[in-house]
C-alpha cells in the first residue's frame, strides 16, 4: 500500500483497530460452581392421595377462596406480574425497528462564509432553476412530514439476552405470586385449625368447670356434715376459679385468632364460621421419604432458579455491549423549504444512514457494568443453592414432626383415658373416706391438663400437614 492509499484509508484502519481492541477486551463467559444435587428419592415416598384428602372442610374451603380473591398482598402480587408481563412485551419487540410519524418545522440562518450560505446565495441567482426552487430568504425555513425509523441489528445477541432476562423475570414474578398464594392458603388453614382447637379447649374447660362446681357443692355438703374441713372447700373453690379464668383466656385467644384470620381474608373483624368436628379425625400416617421432583416444584426454588436465569441473561447482555453495534436510520416523507410546496411530487424525499458504533473510551464503564451483572448472577446462584438446601431441610423436618406428633397423640389419648378413670376412682374413694381432697384435686387438674395437651397435639399434627403442604409448593 503506497503512502497516498494509506492516507486514504487511515480512518477506516483506525476504526478497525478500535473494533479489534474492543473485542480483545471482552470478558469471558460466566461460569458458576457445580450445583447442589437433590438426593435420590427413597422407594417409600409420600402418599399425596391421602394428603390431598386431609383438608376437606367446607368452611375452610370457602375461607381459602375468599383469601385468594381478596387478600391485598396477593392483589399487589398480581399487579407485579402484570408489570413484568409488560416489560416482557417491551423486550420481545426491542429487535423491531422504531417507526415514528414526524411533522417538523425549522429555520436556519446560514453564515455568509459557509457552504450552505454560499450555496443558497448562488442558487437564488442561478438562471437554471424556476421560481419555486429559489430559497429567497435567510433564515431559511424547512418543513418535513413523514416517517423516521431507527433499527439496531442484534449482531451479538444483546437484545435477545435482554428478552431472555425479561422472560425469566416475568416467570419469576408468576412463581412469586404462586409462592405467596401457597403461604396465604397455609396461613388460612393454620388459623382455621387454631380456632377449631380453641373451640375444643373451650368445651373441655367448660366441662371441667361443671365437674369442679359439682365437687365444690359436694365438699360443702360434707363440711356441713362434719366429714370435710373448710380448707378442703377453699381448695376446691380455688381450683374452680382458676379454671374459670382459663376459660376467659381461651375466649380472648379465639377473638384474636378470628381477627388475624379476617385480616388475612382482607376484611374487617367478623365471626368465622367453622365446623365443630373439623379436627376430630387425625390425618393418615405419612410414609417416609422426600419426593425430590416435588421439592423442585416449590415456588421459592422455581423463583430462585428463574432469578438466576435472568441475571445470567443480564451478564450476556453486558458482555455483548463490548462488541460494535450496527444501527440503520432510514426516513421518508415530504421535505421542502416552502410550506406551499410541501406536498408536491418534487418534495418527496428519502434517505438512510447506517452506522457501526463501537465503544472506545467507555471500556471502564462497560467493564464495571459487566462486573455488577456478574456479581448479581453469582449472588442469585448462591441464593438458589441455599434455597434448595433450606427446602429439603424444611420438608425433612416437617415430615419428622408430623410423624412424631402422631405418635405423641396416640400416647396422650391413652393418658387422658387413664386420668379420666383416675378422677372417677378418686371421687369414689373420697366419698367413702379412702382418699383425701388433695388427691381428688390433683386428679382433676391432671385430667384437664392432659385433655388440653391432647387438643394441642392434634392441632400440631394438622399444622405440620399444613406446613408440609406449603413446603412442597402447594397442589
Amino acid at each position: 500500500m503506497n503512502k497516498s492509499s494509506f492516507h486514504k484509508y487511515k480512518g477506516l484502519l483506525a476504526l478497525l483497530f478500535a473494533v479489534g481492541a474492543g473485542a480483545c477486551s471482552v470478558p469471558k463467559h460466566l461460569e458458576t460452581p457445580p450445583s447442589v444435587a437433590v438426593p435420590v428419592t427413597a422407594t417409600d415416598t409420600l402418599d399425596m392421595t391421602s394428603f390431598t384428602q386431609v383438608f376437606q372442610d367446607t368452611h375452610l374451603k370457602s375461607l381459602i377462596d375468599t383469601a385468594l380473591a381478596a387478600n391485598f398482598d396477593l392483589l399487589a402480587a398480581a399487579q407485579r406480574v402484570i408489570a413484568a408481563q409488560s416489560q416482557l412485551r417491551i423486550a420481545r419487540n426491542a429487535w423491531l425497528p422504531t417507526v415514528n410519524g414526524v411533522i417538523s418545522a425549522s429555520a436556519d440562518k446560514f453564515g455568509d462564509y459557509t457552504m450552505s450560505g454560499v450555496g443558497n446565495f448562488d442558487t437564488n441567482l442561478s438562471p437554471n432553476i424556476d421560481k419555486d426552487q429559489k430559497v429567497g430568504v435567510n433564515p431559511t425555513p424547512e418543513f418535513f412530514v413523514g416517517f423516521r425509523s431507527n433499527w439496531e441489528i442484534d449482531l451479538w445477541g444483546k437484545i435477545k439476552a435482554q428478552k431472555d432476562a425479561a422472560l425469566s423475570r416475568y416467570l419469576s414474578s408468576a412463581a412469586g405470586r404462586k409462592l405467596l398464594s401457597t403461604q396465604v392458603v397455609a396461613g388460612v388453614a393454620t388459623f382455621y385449625y387454631d380456632l377449631v382447637a380453641l373451640d375444643n379447649e373451650l368445651v373441655i374447660i367448660r366441662r371441667n368447670i361443671s365437674l369442679q362446681d359439682a365437687a365444690v357443692k359436694t365438699v360443702s355438703i360434707q363440711k356441713d356434715g362434719g366429714r370435710a374441713t373448710e380448707l378442703a372447700v377453699q381448695q376446691f373453690k380455688a381450683q374452680l376459679l382458676s379454671t374459670q379464668a382459663l376459660e376467659n383466656n381461651v375466649k380472648q385467644q379465639i377473638t384474636a385468632t378470628e381477627n388475624q384470620l379476617n385480616a388475612l381474608l382482607g376484611r374487617l373483624p367478623q365471626p368465622i364460621k367453622r365446623s365443630t368436628d373439623a379436627a376430630s379425625v387425625m390425618p393418615a400416617t405419612l410414609h417416609k421419604g422426600i419426593p425430590g421432583y416435588m421439592l423442585l416444584h416449590r415456588p421459592d426454588i422455581q423463583q430462585a432458579e428463574l432469578d438466576l436465569a435472568a441475571t445470567k441473561a443480564d451478564v450476556r447482555a453486558a458482555r455483548a455491549a463490548f462488541f460494535p453495534s450496527l444501527t440503520i436510520t432510514p426516513y421518508t416523507g415530504f421535505n421542502a423549504f416552502k410550506a406551499g410546496l410541501l406536498f408536491q411530487p418534487g418534495s418527496i424525499a428519502w434517505g438512510a444512514l447506517g452506522g457501526l458504533t463501537t465503544p472506545v473510551f467507555n471500556q471502564k464503564q462497560l467493564k464495571s457494568q459487566y462486573n455488577i451483572s456478574q456479581a448479581n448472577a453469582m449472588t442469585a446462584f448462591y441464593r438458589y443453592q441455599q434455597t434448595i438446601i433450606d427446602g429439603y431441610a424444611e420438608v425433612a423436618t416437617v415430615m419428622s414432626k408430623v410423624e412424631n406428633e402422631q405418635a405423641v397423640w396416640l400416647l396422650k389419648q391413652q393418658e387422658v383415658t387413664t386420668l379420666q378413670e383416675a378422677v372417677s376412682t378418686a371421687n369414689l374413694l373420697f366419698t367413702t373416706g379412702y382418699a383425701n381432697y388433695l388427691e381428688v384435686i390433683t386428679a382433676q387438674k391432671s385430667v384437664l391438663e392432659a385433655e388440653l395437651t391432647l387438643v394441642n397435639t392434634r392441632r400440631n399434627v394438622y399444622q405440620g400437614m399444613i406446613t408440609l403442604y406449603r413446603a412442597l409448593g402447594g397442589n
